[in-house]
């Protein structure tokens, strides 16, 4: 196939993809997207950051939630931008293996596959070990 390269199309398709979701979290939490859309406002995510970390205790929650939505914002917006792809990709994929994990511990192992969280983190692994123009 000529003309467009499909690897590079794919690479930045999950580049975008998986920042656009972090970003579109951030921005439900806050209530961007409306009060009664996603979680509507940060103390409803809060709530579901004690669900998650049911195993937490309760004063662990907001440091939880806070550094959640941090590492999500800088993350999403590196993806997007293309800065330090291996290193953020790889990041990304723990910070997702991690939410996977912990839903897995607090709500079962439904909870994370419905959400396609380990897609995500598998997705994110293959960006970080990407090597451009390796073919296999």
């Amino acid at each position: 196939m000529t003309g467009l390269n499909w690897e590079r199309a794919a690479i930045l398709y999950a580049r975008i993809a998986l920042g656009a979701a972090f970003l579109s979290g951030i921005a439900s939490r806050f209530g961007l997207y409306g009060k009664d859309v996603g979680y509507g406002n940060f103390g409803n995510f809060l709530k579901y950051t004690a669900e998650v970390n049911a195993f937490m205790p309760a004063s662990t929650i907001p440091f939880l939630g806070w550094s959640a939505t941090l590492a999500e914002f800088l993350l999403g917006l590196a993806l997007i931008l293309g800065i330090w792809p291996p290193w953020v990709a790889l990041a990304s994929a723990y910070l997702l293996a991690l939410f996977g994990l912990a839903m897995t511990i607090s709500l079962g192992i439904k909870s994370p596959l419905d959400y396609s969280v380990f897609s995500a983190s598998a997705a994110a692994v293959l960006l970080a070990i990407h090597k451009p123009g390796r073919t296999t």
